[in-house]
């Protein structure tokens, strides 16, 4: 279930207002249309203080699925769009919304499910064969169902497996419209298996039963990428602002701030923004 426009203009508005506090004193600040995975990870709470401190620029989040965080840039409520599916975000440069995309790093998804793993779908790093059990035992599963890049990937997945989902949906398969904490907290509930990034896991408090049951197939590799909103559409895009931010970000300074972030001692996130070349701007 996707928010209505109303609700995303309330969360944009309400991040405008936090930005143009007078108490906060700082009179600049960006909007940044970004995944549930980058906030709920912790990873915007580690980098944020230390661009603002940089660059006395605020950075608002509004933290949604992929699919709607680029719907609020191609609408112009956001700055820059900080995202993890490619091919939507390439498609969101080719049509004019965006420009300047930079890789900016790297994690993996991960299969998740119960300890016992009554699919018997563990131990192997094989995403697609244990998709296919799943579908013909109908166990719990939880999707996302949100048009997030975690969900794009997984119906990705279900796809290349041979999985028909139109024909294989049923009481198994949850749709939750839900971000990804919350998704993961509905698979711990129903004792689920669902597909969930890594970062999100790692940082994930209630786990119960759950383990990583499936991982290290190259076909789960996460990247993210981010895009100045196309000041040429909307005109009140603030691109010199975003502008900072993005560079921050695929800077040596901020690339060894996404390395530094770590749970338990785990890296959640890998910088690799040397592997792109920089857009013309």
């Amino acid at each position: 279930m996707e928010l209505n426009r109303s609700a995303l203009r309330g969360m944009v508005a309400a991040a405008g207002i936090l930005g143009a506090l007078p108490a906060l004193g700082q009179s600049t600040f960006i909007t940044v249309a970004s995944t549930t995975s980058t906030e709920q990870s912790g990873l915007f709470g580690h980098l944020l203080p230390r661009f603002e401190k940089a660059s006395g620029i605020q950075v608002r989040v509004v933290a949604l699925g992929t699919g709607q965080a680029l719907d609020l840039g191609r609408r112009g409520d956001a700055d820059v769009v900080f995202v993890h599916d490619q091919a939507a975000e390439e498609k969101f440069v080719a049509q004019g919304y965006g420009i300047g995309r930079r890789q900016v790093m790297y994690n993996d998804f991960v299969l998740i499910g119960p300890r016992g793993d009554p699919a018997k779908v563990g131990g192997g790093k094989d995403v697609l064969q244990a998709l296919r059990k799943l579908a013909a035992a109908q166990a719990p599963f939880v999707s996302r169902g949100d048009k997030s890049g975690t969900h794009a990937a997984e119906l990705r997945y279900w796809r290349a497996a041979g999985v028909d989902l139109d024909q294989a949906k049923g009481p198994w398969y949850r749709e939750t419209g839900s971000g990804m904490g919350p998704a993961l907290n509905t698979a711990a509930s129903m004792n689920a298996y669902l597909v969930a990034d890594r970062g999100t896991w790692l940082s994930f408090k209630n786990p119960r039963e759950l383990a990583v049951l499936v991982e290290g197939d190259t076909r789960l590799f996460n990247q993210y990428g981010v895009m100045l909103v196309n000041p040429a559409r909307h005109p009140h895009v603030k691109a010199e602002a975003g502008r900072r931010f993005i560079d921050w970000l695929v800077s040596n300074e901020g690339q060894a701030a996404i390395a530094d972030y770590r749970i338990g001692g785990r890296q959640l996130f890998f910088p690799n923004a040397a592997a792109s070349s920089p857009a013309a701007r």
